[in-house]
């Protein structure tokens, strides 16, 4: 469903809510790439949106189930929209664990929020990242922070090797997946930069990795297939 946050400043926040019951475990915010826009509305009395190609947007189906809830909106590096969509899923599930993923353009502003939601959410999820990944120290905040990538990437924008430096660099947690068929732009939704293919695969190492949150910090991830 479509619903709405509502900023400090009585600015409105629209965002889909996929939910199959009223008290997740985990709910996560999705940012997508490309422009970051998913302009949520209803249009003739049904649910419209952009990006519906983007690799998180098409993941969701695997993404939620009774444990875990998401809420897909546009990407954005304004604390105060953020917030509000936090406060909104935190009143709606009080008992839930708040985490943000997002992908290729969308983790320019997963990682620009990262300071901020250091004690604010429970982690970030940094897929198919930017090259800025590699000088991403997500051990200076205090939750926790997971980059996840294609070896085959092959977008010149984000390279596998800055994803994997992150890791030997900093010691951040990391997913690195195999597999999955690459069509058309390397760098768009289709090739092995979102996924293509193990679409289930990488969701389900994912929600692996944030189940692990009662265990304590997770080290690297050895490579899905």
């Amino acid at each position: 469903m479509i619903t709405s946050a509502v900023t400090a400043g009585g600015g409105a926040v629209p965002y889909i809510l996929d939910s199959n019951n009223a008290a997740p475990r985990y709910v996560v915010i999705l940012f997508p790439g490309g422009n970051g826009i998913v302009n949520a509305h209803i249009e003739d009395g049904k649910v419209a949106y952009e990006k519906k190609n983007n690799f998180l947007l098409r993941a969701r189906e695997f993404l939620v189930d009774d444990d875990f809830a998401s809420a897909t909106t546009d990407a954005t590096q304004v604390p105060e929209r953020i917030q509000a969509i936090i406060d909104d899923l935190q009143r709606r599930f009080p008992g839930a664990k708040v985490y943000l993923m997002g992908t290729s353009n969308g983790t320019f502003d997963t990682m620009a929020l990262a300071e901020y939601l250091s004690t604010r959410i429970a982690g970030e999820i940094h897929t198919s990242s930017l090259s800025q990944i590699g000088s991403f120290d997500g051990g200076k905040f205090k939750n926790r922070q997971l980059v996840v990538h294609h070896r085959l990437d092959a977008c010149r924008r984000t390279p596998f090797a800055a994803a994997e430096r992150s890791h030997a660099r900093f010691g951040t947690d990391f997913i690195a997946m195999d597999g999955g068929i690459s069509v058309g732009d390397p760098c768009e939704a289709f090739a092995y930069h979102g996924y293509n293919g193990i679409e289930r695969e990488t969701i389900a190492a994912i929600k692996a990795w944030i189940r692990q949150d009662a265990q304590g910090p997770a080290a690297s991830q050895p490579a899905a297939k």
